[in-house]
This record gives C-alpha cells, structure tokens and sequence, in this order.
C-alpha cells in the first residue's frame, strides 16, 4: 500500500483557483492544469461562497465559526428584536383565537343531541321537492 501524501495549499492559490472557476473557466480543464481534483475545487468554492476568501484557511488549521464570531451591527439586531417581537404578539393573537374556537367546539358538543339511543333516527330526512 503506498501512501499518498497531502499537498498543501496556499490561501492564495485557493482564491485565484475559485476566481477562475467564478470567472467561467470549466472545472475539469482547471483542475487538470493545477493539478488538483476537481471535488477539492468544487468544496473551494462553496467555502469562498460561504464566508470570501477567509473561509479558505490554510491546510491544518481550525475553520472559523464565521456566523457565531461574527457579531451582529446595531441595526441587524434592532431589527432582529423588531422582528422577535412581532411574532411573539402574532403567537399571543393565535393562542387567544385558539382559545376561543376550543371554548366555542366545547359549548357546541355540549348542546348537540345524542345521535345513538331509542327514538332517535339515525339520519336526517329526505328533502323532497
């Protein structure tokens, strides 16, 4: 069994690769001209989609969490909060409407008549026109 070993790559060159993939290049040609598998330029490319060039780390180190690091400017989270808030009001809204048909289906149940016993019928009557 022979051992293959890892090549590492430069940030540079992972950028310049996924620029000309960007660019409209065909992944096959370009893979076969660097010298690198084509799955590695696809994976490259989502990772640059994903978070731009930083999200193309050197090889053996840790990838950053760039959404959990990140934080969030003032106006995203005044408007997260904004928006927190009005589902929470629209949840309320549905509970009390829930809450109503629930007492509405329970007061109705409670007035129909028993459909099973003696001198009840068992369907309604034929409408004759």
């Amino acid at each position: 069994m022979s051992e293959r070993k890892r090549r590492a790559y430069s940030r540079e060159f992972k950028v310049s690769a996924v620029k000309r993939m960007i660019a409209g290049e065909k992944a096959s040609a370009l893979a076969r001209e660097l010298q690198v598998p084509t799955g590695q330029l696809y994976k490259w490319c989502g990772h640059f989609r994903w978070g731009g060039a930083e999200a193309l780390r050197p090889a053996c180190r840790p990838r950053k969490d760039f959404a959990a690091s990140a934080p969030l400017p003032a106006q995203d989270l005044a408007t997260a909060r904004k928006r927190v808030s009005e589902l929470e009001r629209k949840v309320g809204q549905q509970q009390v409407e829930l809450d109503f048909f629930r007492q509405a289906l329970r007061q109705v149940e409670g007035t129909r008549g028993p459909s099973d016993g003696p001198g009840v019928r068992a369907s309604t009557r034929l409408s004759r026109r």
